[in-house]
């Protein structure tokens, strides 16, 4: 009798990912930053971000205000991961419990140490233009860092992501129908926007809250993205034509290749109409056929 075949578990999806920024027509230096990192599994999720310095004199920092932005947030949504999938004292944390860490906890704790991270940065490179000068207030140094975010974070078992601010996040269902599940019920008016800096900023962070109920309905493309990239666009219609064409570009033969190396020139034509920093990030979950090909992501290898 042949011993039975062994049934192996669901191999996990790796997350393909692209990114890249370009600097605004008559910008003197980008003010966006960005990360995407991870493979989506439960040991390395998938942790996406964008951040967009606000730019002029009053906000002269916020190219370091982004950068910590990012930073930052990149730390909280592996943290969060890890809650995700560990135990607390009284077992696995549930959804509800998960639910209210990303809606209040994180967003708490993201915004008290971004704030605590730039004014840090303020007290070791104080204004040295006038240094005879009496140091500003606690409101005008962040002032000086401003910047928004979005981020978000994928595990085998959720889909998460907090916005502050403009940019846009972008999902491409497994249907193909494109949403921007934390699009402000009203638009911002002109360059106006809610900030890290603002007061009580944690209280103005939207968030998308969706756990993974079969791994074939997870979305198949996450896109983060600057204002650069949808001010580019005379219309939503036109931004969201957009977003389908790249999630087509990318479902071809050699997709992900080609976009990369096109990508550099979309922004760069995105920029030039803006005006803008533009700056993108998106991950790609494979087909399924893809996903049964070499070893999953936490699975010991061996050479024996």
């Amino acid at each position: 009798m042949s011993a039975p075949e062994r049934r192996q578990p669901p191999r996990e999806a790796r997350w393909e990912t692209l990114e890249h920024s370009v600097q605004g027509v008559n910008k003197q230096l980008n003010q966006d930053w960005y990360v995407a990192e991870g493979s989506g599994s439960a040991s390395d999720p998938l942790i996406l971000a964008v951040a967009d310095g606000h730019g002029s004199a009053v906000h002269a920092r916020s190219h370091i205000g982004a950068r910590c932005a990012v930073d930052l947030f990149a730390a909280q949504a592996r943290t969060f991961a890890e809650l995700a999938r560990s135990e607390g004292p009284d077992g696995t944390h549930s959804l509800s419990w998960l639910m209210n860490y990303a809606r209040n906890e994180l967003p708490r704790q993201l915004a008290a140490a971004w704030q605590e991270s730039v004014l840090a940065h303020w007290d070791r490179h104080p204004d040295t233009v006038n240094p005879a000068a009496e140091p500003p207030p606690k409101g005008r140094k962040l002032l000086l860092y401003g910047a928004t975010l979005v981020g978000a974070v994928v595990t085998p078992q959720l889909f998460a992501a907090w916005q502050l601010g403009d940019g846009e996040l972008t999902v491409i269902g497994a249907d193909g129908a494109v949403a921007l599940p934390l699009a402000p019920v009203e638009a911002d008016l002109g360059d106006e926007t809610e900030s890290l800096c603002s007061r009580h900023a944690w209280q103005l962070v939207r968030v998308h809250w969706a756990p993974v109920v079969a791994p074939d309905r997870t979305p198949r493309l996450i896109v983060l993205s600057t204002d650069g990239l949808s001010k580019s666009f005379a219309s939503d219609e036109g931004f969201a034509q957009f977003m389908a064409g790249l999630d087509q570009r990318l479902a071809k033969d050699g997709g992900p290749d080609d976009v990369r190396e096109a990508l550099p020139g979309w922004l760069a034509e995105a920029a030039r109409y803006s005006g803008d920093d533009t700056t993108l990030v998106a991950a790609r979950r494979p087909e399924p056929d893809a996903a049964d090909h070499g070893p999953a992501p936490d699975e010991p290898r061996s050479d024996a």
